[in-house]
């Protein structure tokens, strides 16, 4: 910068030459000096309070805008720094196929104490004993003087528990926020919802995980974030389970079973519409499994889908099926049924005598064992075996429950000529109530094979692989009308619904080998309609007694059969099915077809 002389000599000279005092030269330049200093120092200062106020006014804007989009956002607690300590509390709902509630999360409360924050501790035992009557004062007063600084009290507490809590006023029981899982029909499809529990806990959450059933099946998806809570939606219907368990429970209480079960299945899809296992629980208060006895005793069991049980007589559209598919006979071919028929020291019969022959119809209608095992012996084993196996009788069956894979049914260590004719009619064979009712669909569908499953269909479904001719499948439903018109299941006719089935009773089976004479396993494998199946009903029940007679009766037309078809009759309306009048040659004209 260029500074101006405060005595510049050109200006003095003048200035002395023409009698002028060259000091207020100087002055007047110092002056002017100190001017150009104060426009200086104002533009800066200037400058200045322009720039802190656009600073300010940049502030208060970002400050306006990030609180306005608190305001407008739902409040969120931030994450925990260490991400493996965070624990996932937010589980799925499951709900029916029609969307209603069948498991959600409730939010409750659990209780714990610090002790050493208690005032009186005697005074909060005694308060805590009366409100929970499993708690003992004592013990409670014990723990709290052992120096322990943290003590779990309950994990789960009802509004009304944590108002009583806390009107003790005590201020070292304090309170967790957490969910819980809620089941609220109860025992309501108690087997295939299973249960859950809690995993890892903290103080103010609780990691919900699936101990079994669908809840154990399909815990990574309800637990998934990223599924954003996207409820599981299962095959059952609400009514329908909740009708065909009213039943159930019934019968087996009239009948004095010791255990029963129901599967109601739809034969194109394979969805399981209802599935019922008694005794059952309440998966909001699970019982603990049992740890000694026969795990079949334990309310946890699931009779449909865990027990093995020889089917007996239902066994027999199997064989008719495979020797009409191997061209073996015709629904009208004659069957050799003369008796008594001898293998070794083993001897088969029939429960009454039939004479010389029966149709093959007539074999399904009165249940021959003797027709059903010369006709096995015609097919021959290996074409029992193949046919047996592609109805996936031999393998567990792919259900969505935790419980499903252990499930394999109990086939001879020797298949041997005498197992081919007692497998014919249900005997040396044990395999589950699904396995029957999955097999009945998949012949009575029209042929295909089709897996049984418990998840809602959301497309049509694929046709499976063809296990038997679009014909025999309709002989089929006409040789199992027959059976409910003039045979062993006359009490299974419900009213314009063309109710077709097969009974089976079988002699129970003792733990360490051989057969109990008074106990028997009844079962009706039963369809409807039965010109056009819809849904099939299998219908089991263990060591079931019909005391009306002078005798007791424990086969399945007296036991099975009635209670199936109450089930039919309430559950049939709920499924959108009106009675309908059937043409008078329809199961003729079915049986001339083939």
């Amino acid at each position: 910068m260029i500074r101006t002389p405060l005595r510049p000599l050109a200006r003095i000279i003048s200035a002395r030459a023409a009698g002028e005092d060259p000091d207020l030269i100087e002055a007047e330049n110092i002056r002017l000096r100190h001017e150009q200093m104060r426009n200086r120092e104002r533009k800066r200062a200037e400058t200045r309070l322009v720039v802190l106020g656009l600073s300010f006014a940049a502030a208060f804007l970002v400050v306006g805008v990030r609180m306005a989009n608190l305001a407008s956002s739902q409040p969120v607690e931030p994450p925990s720094a260490d991400l493996s300590d965070v624990i996932q509390t937010q589980r799925a709902d499951i709900i029916d196929r029609n969307g209603s509630i069948l498991a959600t999360n409730l939010v409750t409360n659990s209780l714990y104490a610090h002790p050493p924050q208690m005032i009186d501790a005697s005074s909060a035992a005694r308060g805590l004993a009366a409100i929970f009557p499993d708690m003992d004062a004592r013990e409670l007063l014990a723990s709290f003087q052992s120096g322990r600084k943290f003590i779990w009290l309950r994990r789960k507490l009802s509004p009304e528990q944590m108002q009583a809590v806390h009107d003790i006023g005590e201020p070292g029981l304090l309170f967790g926020p957490r969910e819980m899982r809620l089941y609220p029909n109860g025992k309501l499809a108690a087997h295939i919802l299973g249960g859950a529990a809690y995993g890892r806990e903290g103080v103010h959450s609780a990691e919900i995980i699936g101990v079994a059933g669908v809840e154990h099946r399909f815990d990574a998806f309800l637990r998934d974030p990223a599924e954003r809570g996207r409820p599981l939606q299962l095959s059952l219907d609400l009514t329908v389970q909740a009708a065909t368990r009213r039943v159930l429970a019934g019968g087996m209480s009239l009948l004095g079973a010791k255990a029963a079960a129901a599967i109601l299945m739809d034969v194109k899809t394979g969805e399981v519409i209802a599935m019922v296992s008694l005794p059952d629980f309440d998966p909001n208060d699970r019982p603990a499994p049992l740890t000694t006895g026969d795990a079949s005793d334990s309310p946890l069991f699931n009779h449909a889908v865990q027990g093995l049980y020889e089917l007996g007589s239902t066994f027999k559209v199997f064989t008719a099926a495979m020797a009409m598919e191997h061209g073996v006979a015709t629904p009208e071919t004659m069957v050799d049924t003369r008796g008594p028929l001898k293998w070794g020291k083993h001897t088969i019969n029939d429960f009454h005598d039939y004479g010389n022959a029966l149709s093959l119809t007539d074999v399904i209608v009165k249940s021959s064992n003797l027709g059903s095992a010369r006709l096995a012996i015609e097919v021959g084993t290996g074409r029992q075996q193949a046919f047996l196996d592609s109805l996936g009788l031999f393998l567990p069956l792919p259900v969505e429950l935790a419980e499903a894979p252990n499930v394999r049914p109990l086939l001879p260590k020797r298949w041997s000529e005498l197992s081919t004719m007692t497998i014919s009619y249900g005997h040396g064979i044990s395999v589950s109530p699904l396995h029957l009712a999955a097999g009945y669909a998949s012949l009575l569908n029209g042929g295909t094979l089709v897996q049984p499953t418990l998840l809602k269909a959301q497309n049509a479904p694929e046709a499976g692989t063809r296990i038997v001719s679009v014909e025999t499948s309709h002989a089929l439903g006409a040789m199992l009308r027959q059976v409910v018109v003039r045979g062993t299941a006359s009490m299974g006719e419900v009213e314009g619904y063309h109710v077709g089935g097969k009974t089976g009773t079988s002699e129970k089976q003792k733990p360490g080998g051989g057969y109990y004479d008074d106990k028997t396993i009844a079962t009706f494998a039963s369809v409807f309609p039965a010109h056009d199946p819809k849904y099939v009903l299998v219908v089991t029940l263990d060591e079931p007694t019909e005391t009306s007679g002078v005798k007791p009766r424990r086969t399945a037309g007296w036991t099975a059969v009635p209670v199936a078809a109450e089930i039919i009759r309430r559950a049939a309306p709920l499924l959108g099915m009106r009675p309908e009048i059937e043409p008078a040659t329809d199961m003729d004209y079915r049986l001339s077809k083939f």
